[in-house]
């Protein structure tokens, strides 16, 4: 039996996870920090909920799709060593770095994605509120590394452990690095390649200059390579971090705190003026969020750019 399944990975991480969500609780309540609220945490666990669901029911068609791929594979490893697992989770990662770039540039996507980011609190449970419908296709991204020979099960497995350090990134209580010395050298080498709770607050902030940014799961080289990476800035110098998104739901409802992004593409696709061509409607699906044919909403890009301006 294969140890190195994403079922055996996330059961590994259940009580760690549980731990530090009670540490966080308990320091968030010493210190008053009101980083948890119950039906923040509530909705939270019911995001979780149905994904599981939902992953379970896609389980045996996303295997039959990759073992597919697998079977057209262009490379044949002899073992499973050092080299081969490298290759799966940096693989793994810059591929999920991929998948969550589209997430976050064409609005089809980012209709399933933003309800990772719907919520106006960050912690640890935070982590758990998961795109609830991308089991249907995340395994799609993954094709290029089945293809060089990795294993479908190892590459689950290594996007369950890349997932679970992400989870534990969702953070406030662990600072930005300003430590100087031997100390302080070694955390800034670890921040200039590892995502760290500082970058992730960065990715969940809806402030302009922050949105669309640090986009990676494990690794931060990605952002920095691709021109995605923003550092957190100090709050007395820059305006403080807001989480969630920039306009916030009023509606928290179970039904329509999955699926609102899709109701309003659908009023955007079919309630727009009755002369738009069929084209013009179609990048109101597929362009990114906030694009619009008369400027009456911006995308992020737009928005910093102005932002930019005001600044000069």
């Amino acid at each position: 039996m294969d140890i190195f399944t994403h079922q055996n990975a996330y059961k590994w991480f259940v009580p760690i996870c549980a731990l530090a969500i009670g540490i966080e609780m308990y320091f968030s309540y010493k210190r008053k920090a009101k980083n948890y609220e119950f039906k923040d945490v509530s909705t939270n666990v019911y995001f979780a909920l149905v994904n599981v669901l939902l992953d379970g029911l896609m389980y045996g068609a996303s295997y039959v799709v990759m073992d597919f791929f697998f079977e057209y594979r262009f490379i044949n490893w002899e073992n499973t060593g050092f080299l081969y697992w490298f290759i799966a989770f940096v693989g793994q990662d810059f591929l999920y770095y991929i998948h969550h770039y589209v997430d976050h540039h064409s609005r089809f996507f980012w209709a399933v994605h933003v309800t990772h980011h719907n919520s106006e609190y960050y912690n640890i449970s935070t982590g758990f509120r998961s795109p609830v419908l991308q089991p249907f296709y995340r395994f799609m991204f993954l094709i290029p590394l089945i293809l060089i020979g990795i294993q479908p099960l190892h590459i689950m497995f290594a996007y369950a452990m890349n997932q679970n350090y992400g989870t534990l990134c969702h953070t406030n209580f662990i600072k930005r690095n300003n430590r100087k010395g031997v100390v302080g050298f070694l955390l800034s080498v670890w921040e200039y390649i590892f995502v760290t709770p500082s970058h992730h607050r960065v990715h969940h902030a809806s402030n302009i200059k922050y949105l669309d940014k640090n986009m990676g799961m494990f690794l931060i080289i990605w952002d920095r390579i691709f021109g995605t990476f923003q550092a957190e800035e100090d709050e007395m110098e820059y305006e403080k971090l807001k989480f969630g998104l920039t306009k916030p739901l009023e509606d928290k409802g179970p039904i329509n705190i999955i699926f609102h992004e899709w109701k309003e593409i659908f009023k955007d696709f079919f309630h727009r003026k009755k002369d738009l061509p069929l084209g013009t409607r179609l990048k109101y699906v597929f362009m990114p969020p906030g694009w619009s044919h008369d400027g009456s909403s911006k995308t992020s890009k737009e928005l910093q750019k102005e932002l930019q301006l005001e600044d000069q």
